[in-house]
């Protein structure tokens, strides 16, 4: 059997020793909003009424958002200019 992203988004959350509120925040990061209530369907057992599949967006979105919260965000390109006075 293989993973699905919701077993993927379970493993993270405990290797991570992530609450609600720290995943929340992760994809605050990478402008993705969610609620309480729509973040624990997503730990919901797949038979439970209120289970919500996670999809490939969310977990893009989580993993993005958690490089920005472990590594800092992107730097930005600059260019160097050379002074030539001479």
């Amino acid at each position: 059997m293989a993973l699905t992203n919701n077993d993927i988004l379970k493993k993270l959350r405990v290797a991570l020793s992530f609450k609600d509120d720290d995943i929340i925040e992760v994809l605050k990061l990478v402008d993705f909003e969610i609620s309480k209530s729509e973040l624990s369907a997503l730990f919901r057992k797949e038979d439970h009424e209120k289970y919500m599949e996670c999809g490939d967006q969310f977990l893009r979105n989580f993993l993005n958002g958690l490089v920005i919260k472990l590594r800092g965000p992107k730097p930005t390109k600059t260019t160097n200019v050379v002074d030539d006075k001479s």
